[in-house]
């Protein structure tokens, strides 16, 4: 029996969020230390090391105003136990290369050395540019699934996935967006902690999965790039005709394009095919529909251009891992008190 505790390392940087990177600090702090003293009115003993790092240990805000003080510099970690990177937010339609430049290295040789390398949210973006991911599955948030399909075509964005384990073997584990640093800590407590205290922890603070998965709270990505002004045309006018009968023939036609032609810059310039783009439009216009109206499902798939509400159905469930009755559920509360009387 050892009296060393895992030394489990945050490293945030000016533009993640307060949220995720004290979220996990204070969950990863209390382990061992809570529970017992709320069960048996006498506190635990602490079982992890929890360190913030930032590329140079300094001080800084992140954003809301928020101000941050590491304990450690990249400089002054030679070993850990795992790596937390949290989210460090970027615009979905670029990659901030000069900011993630001075990370690869440390993150390569941590790796290298048998560390547990993991991510939340944006933070996948940091792996992806160091060269950790080239080849594998990544759970990150769905708004950038477009930007890592464009920027890195090596890496396949699961966009449904809240925890992503395909190559924990060889070190590398990815969490999706934002509130899954829940699903991701209670996996470091039970790999360093047992399972038993990781439940305990989750009693303490509360924390239930995304069983649903990412779906669910996806949304379509609705930017008009303008590289391909025949295709974005088309983009505008199915945004308020994607209800009319054979909408793709009737882009093709609007385009003057051979069907082939239109097929691949079609996708070219949005990452999807035609009709995949326009199944997207229904299911968005649907799920507004759902939310803030208590019209029956078939009158919903009506609307949005669907005759069979079978379906329809089909189709709802396939873009966000959910039925309609479900995704109603969801939503349309929200707003509404759901404190238990």
């Amino acid at each position: 029996m050892t009296d060393r505790r895992p030394i489990i390392c945050l490293l945030a940087a000016p533009t993640s969020s307060a949220a995720i990177l004290f979220g996990l600090y204070d969950v990863l702090y209390s382990v061992g230390a809570v529970y017992p003293d709320m069960v048996h009115g006498a506190p635990g003993r602490e079982m992890l090391d929890v360190r913030i790092v930032s590329a140079d240990g300094k001080a800084f805000r992140c954003p809301g105003n928020v101000l941050v003080e590491p304990q450690e510099s990249l400089a002054s970690i030679n070993a850990c136990d795992a790596v937390l990177v949290c989210d460090m937010y970027s615009p979905i339609h670029t990659v901030p290369r000069d900011e993630y430049a001075a990370y690869g290295d440390w993150l390569r040789r941590q790796n290298a050395k048998g560390t547990l390398i993991c991510s939340v949210c944006s933070g996948a973006l940091l792996l992806a540019e160091s060269g950790l991911l080239d080849g594998r599955e990544v759970a990150s948030h769905w708004a950038y699934s477009e930007l890592f399909a464009r920027e890195y075509p090596r890496i396949r964005l699961r966009r449904d996935s809240i925890l992503c384990l395909s190559h924990e073997g060889q070190g590398i584990v990815t969490a999706g967006g934002v509130t899954s640093w829940q699903e991701l800590v209670l996996y470091v407590i039970r790999k360093f902690c047992g399972a038993e205290v990781a439940r305990q922890t989750a009693k303490v603070h509360l924390l239930a999965g995304h069983e649903v998965g990412q779906l669910p709270f996806a949304a379509m990505n609705l930017q008009i790039r303008s590289e391909d002004a025949v295709i974005a045309e088309c983009q505008r006018w199915i945004a308020d005709c994607y209800q009319l009968d054979n909408p793709v023939q009737r882009m093709v036609y609007r385009a003057a394009l051979h069907p082939r032609t239109f097929a691949r810059r079609f996708r070219a310039a949005t990452g999807r095919s035609a009709i995949e783009y326009v199944v997207e439009l229904r299911v968005e216009e649907a799920k507004q529909i759902l939310e803030t109206s208590d019209m029956p499902v078939e009158d919903v798939a009506w609307q949005v251009g669907y005759q069979d509400p079978a379906a329809f159905r089909r189709m709802f469930r396939k873009v966000s891992g959910t039925s309609p009755a479900d995704y109603r559920k969801r939503y349309s509360r929200i707003g509404i008190s759901a404190v238990k009387r």
